[in-house]
């Protein structure tokens, strides 16, 4: 079904995605740590804003949100149930706080992904392992190098503080259309992608041309909640679309070594051939392991587990193989 998402609950992280005739659509990254989307929670009001209903509310793990809707009686030092529509989000040198809205709904302190998909209304199905020809090392590669090949160019994703970037690179308009508008929408769904986008195209002076270019991406983006901007003169375009977690671009592109970290224990639950499990890795993939993450892959395994740091390794390049007791 085009709605159902399948979802592997993986070592350090829970990975979604919509598999849709041979290749991923759309796909969701979230690791533990943090109030997901959809928590909802207790927390302590530390600082109301002036004639405001909004006021910053610190959770029990010491997270810290912007709350909305509280009246007038939830006073600093109050205690209120709060419901996180926006998870916090890091940037470079700082961490976005997280935004919630005062709730009666049951306390729900951590639900998975899965749950939080049901939630939204979407048909889920708990897998093992989604389908080989899913390709999920594709996406992460996509993602970890910030670039998406199309017939005739490339997109270069860039992850800044203010938008996500994205420059095209690719010529004539019908290439363009053809082929770079419809990879630019599959890589905002496939990256799940939201917030502030900028989208850099080949200057076009030409209007009509430019006006073919919009009604393309009107085509492509619709059944996708969004407010954009036309093209203007110097090819640039901007969209705006709700923004709920982090990217699966943001996630990776600012923990390079955790990210790595995590896809070799995904590499390593698939290993089946018999013996203990070596994991090869650059050392900095290798601080990342940690001795739960380690225990669990263990446990889930049922094998011996050793780790070999290797600096000739590539960051993202770690394997796993099985090896003689």
């Amino acid at each position: 079904m085009t709605d159902a998402w399948l979802v592997e609950e993986g070592i350090g992280e829970e990975r979604a995605i919509r598999f849709e005739q041979g290749r991923i659509v759309a796909a969701r990254l979230r690791w533990p740590g943090r109030l997901v989307q959809g928590a909802v929670a207790e927390a302590i009001v530390v600082e109301r804003f002036p004639l405001s209903p909004n006021a910053v509310v610190r959770f029990a793990n010491g997270e810290e949100a912007i709350g909305r809707r509280l009246p007038k009686a939830d006073s600093e030092g109050s205690t209120v149930r709060m419901l996180i529509e926006r998870e916090a989000i890091a940037e470079r040198g700082r961490l976005k706080r997280a935004q919630a809205v005062k709730t009666e709904q049951p306390f729900n302190l951590a639900p998975s992904l899965a749950e939080s998909l049901r939630n939204e209304g979407y048909e889920v199905h708990i897998v093992r392992r989604f389908p080989d020809d899913a390709n999920w090392d594709e996406l992460f590669s996509e993602a970890w190098t910030g670039e998406v090949a199309f017939y005739g160019g490339s997109l270069l994703f860039s992850d800044t503080p203010a938008m996500t970037l994205i420059d095209v690179d690719g010529y004539p308009v019908e290439a363009i259309c053809s082929n770079a508008v419809p990879a630019l929408v599959q890589a905002l769904r496939r990256f799940d992608i939201g917030g502030n986008i900028g989208i850099d195209f080949p200057t076009l002076s030409d209007k009509g041309d430019r006006r073919t270019v919009d009604t393309k991406l009107d085509e492509q983006l619709a059944g996708w909640p969004h407010e954009r901007t036309a093209m203007n003169g110097f090819g640039f375009v901007q969209i705006i679309a709700r923004l709920a977690r982090a990217s699966v671009l943001r996630l990776i592109s600012l923990d390079r070594s955790g990210a790595a970290a995590r896809l070799l224990l995904r590499r390593a639950e698939g290993v089946t051939d018999p013996g203990a499990i070596l994991l090869s890795c650059h050392p900095a993939g290798a601080s990342r392991l940690t001795s739960d993450w380690l225990a669990e892959l263990t446990r889930r395994t049922g094998r011996e587990v050793r780790v070999a740091p290797d600096p000739g390794l590539a960051l993202e390049a770690g394997f796993a193989q099985a090896v003689p007791l």
